[in-house]
């Protein structure tokens, strides 16, 4: 499966480009359909939480896809409602379950770089 996921990753490749880039361009548009791609990948990726181990899960969900792929172009995209309901799909994917053991105002270590956004 993880072979297979890193398959799919590649070809997710999200090109940066600069946040002044009209939205209308081919360019954009390609970008914001395989963010839109990788973001559905996630949610699927996570619904293998509990049936294969979280540590794997995790690991290809949120260091692999997240961190290396949907965060360049969240970081990437000027804050507004455009930015904002990225977050709200990327955070949608995530497991509730996931964070009920952690302590107010912490996160998991894989979301750091995307928490750190969040908090802007």
């Amino acid at each position: 499966i993880k072979q297979k996921i890193i398959l799919i990753l590649t070809f997710l490749f999200l090109p940066m480009t600069s946040t002044v880039e009209d939205k209308s361009s081919p360019r954009s548009k390609f970008q914001e359909r395989r963010f839109w791609s990788a973001v559905k990948l996630l949610s699927n990726v996570v619904l293998w939480d509990g049936i294969i181990q979280e540590d794997k899960v995790r690991d290809l969900g949120l260091s692999k896809l997240l961190n290396r792929y949907l965060l360049l172009n969240i970081l990437n995209t000027p804050l507004g409602p455009d930015n904002t309901e990225k977050c709200n799909k990327v955070v949608a994917c995530l497991p509730e379950r996931w964070f009920q053991d952690l302590k107010g105002g912490s996160t998991l270590p894989e979301l750091l770089n995307f928490s750190q956004h969040l908090l802007q």
